[in-house]
């Protein structure tokens, strides 16, 4: 899933409303980012927090010509998955059915929406690695296919020959 498929998803959440959805996933995204940039922790409940981590510096090695240099001290962002969100992944707990927001209910969950978005965000992010295998498995049992139409269809003719 990446950012404008994840934007459709949360307009159902928005009544088809494209443009809240986009801002409110912006709006989240903006403050992860600049408050993990000033190395502030963002700990969302059940879902888990982002920090910054500082990288000392270390060698390492080329490996196009295998020699040794120093790489320089850097801070890289890090995120750990909440209980919540592990146990939903590993399949011990169960989401619930998600319904399209109606007017009253829109206001009241907007809160509710944007903890939403932050946390599709970040799945966005994690199962991106995930889905490109998975992709790729379905194109590979799609040419097997192709191959064996292919290899019935000279037994066809084998056949009408004999006859």
């Amino acid at each position: 899933m990446n950012k404008s498929q994840l934007i459709d998803a949360l307009a159902a959440r928005y009544e088809g409303n494209k443009k809240a959805a986009a801002h409110a996933l912006e709006s989240v995204l903006d403050t992860i980012t600049r408050e993990v940039a000033k190395g502030e922790k963002v700990a969302i409940t059940g879902f888990g927090s982002f920090e910054k981590r500082v990288r000392e510096a270390r060698w390492v090695r080329n490996p196009a010509t295998g020699q040794r240099m120093k790489s320089k001290k850097t801070s890289v962002p890090k995120f750990s998955a909440g209980a919540e969100l592990k146990a939903i992944v590993s399949g011990a707990k169960k989401l619930p059915k998600v319904a399209a927001a109606t007017p009253a209910a829109a206001s009241k969950t907007a809160a509710a929406a944007k903890k939403t978005a932050t946390k599709s965000a970040s799945a966005a992010k994690k199962t991106v690695a995930k889905k490109a295998p998975a992709k790729k498995a379905p194109a590979k049992k799609a040419a097997p296919t192709k191959k064996a139409a292919a290899k019935k269809a000279p037994a066809k003719k084998t056949v009408a020959k004999k006859a």
